[in-house]
């Protein structure tokens, strides 16, 4: 039954983060808020709703091993699988803002992490500056979209209704919310079936599980040919469950760390800085650095379950 009920609660994740994203894109559109602006903060926002919730409801029941080892495993996830995979399906290239501003953040976020990690523990003062910084990361992402903003016709969609639109965010909230429940509370019973760490259950089954809005986007985006969307979405991802999903888990209850944790932190930076050398080599992952992802993936997969 448990496996089910995990089953079920990823399902409300997703769909959840959907209508949430929908209903958010459609009050935006009412009030005349460019779609750049929805798409870096809405969006992005709600592809990683489903870290979040699980983070926060796991940080909250004092499961802060899996807290973590969520956002480091659906890190690694991004990076290696979603980019991996769209690589092989089409070279991602690298859009030039990306590759100056995001990715180069990324680095310095993880290693801020590994940083506030090192005494193996975030407390509430570190996860504030997380949250600070997302700030500052989302108001230098407006500035700069209202700076270049272009005067192009946009296609016109009907947005939902005001009341849809109402029913859609609080409906998807909901989704998220119970969701997120649902995968802690049985991702949690089947680690203690099997005698398994809530840190492996969190960085492999939860974070796959809660990589699934990045992963089918950046897949859509790929084969439309938007393969810098998909870059995006995946980076700025990993920007958002660092910053916002580990500051707001750590500012309600400060997250306990291990040894184990520390270790797939400088993992994470090393996979970090390696996804910023394929982006960067000729301004494209190729397909050949696609597959290499894929490997590494599959290699940390071996190690976090041998360990």
């Amino acid at each position: 039954m448990m496996y089910i009920l995990l089953l079920v609660g990823f399902v409300l994740l997703v769909k959840g983060a959907d209508f949430f994203v929908e209903g958010s894109s459609s009050v935006a559109k009412m009030f005349k808020i460019p779609s750049v602006i929805v798409g870096l903060t809405i969006v992005a926002m709600g592809t990683s709703a489903p870290e979040l919730a699980v983070s926060l409801t796991a940080s909250l029941a004092g499961s802060n091993d899996m807290a973590l080892s969520n956002v480091i495993g659906s890190n690694i996830f991004n990076l290696m699988v979603v980019i991996g995979a769209c690589a092989i399906i089409k070279g991602v290239d690298t859009p030039t803002d990306i590759l100056k501003r995001d990715l180069p953040l990324n680095i310095g976020v993880t290693a801020l992490l590994l940083l506030f990690i090192w005494d193996l523990r975030i407390s509430r003062i570190e996860g504030i500056i997380l949250l600070i910084c997302m700030v500052a990361y989302i108001t230098v992402l407006v500035v700069q979209a209202l700076k270049n903003r272009t005067e192009a016709v946009e296609e016109e969609e009907k947005p939902l209704s005001p009341l849809m639109s109402v029913v859609y965010i609080i409906g998807g909230i909901a989704a998220i919310v119970f969701g997120g429940d649902l995968v802690v509370d049985n991702a949690s019973a089947i680690a203690a079936a099997f005698g398994l760490s809530q840190t492996l259950i969190g960085l492999t089954i939860v974070a796959m599980g809660t990589s699934l809005p990045e992963l089918v986007t950046s897949i859509v985006a790929t084969r439309k040919g938007e393969t810098g969307l998909a870059l995006g979405n995946a980076v700025g991802s990993c920007l958002f469950n660092i910053l916002l999903i580990l500051g707001v888990s750590s500012t309600v209850s400060p997250i306990n760390a291990n040894s184990q944790g520390l270790m797939d932190t400088i993992i994470l930076l090393g996979i970090t800085v390696v996804s910023y050398i394929f982006a960067r080599t000729s301004e494209k992952t190729n397909r050949v650095e696609g597959i290499i992802c894929l490997v590494i993936y599959a290699a940390y997969m071996v190690y976090a379950i041998i360990r």
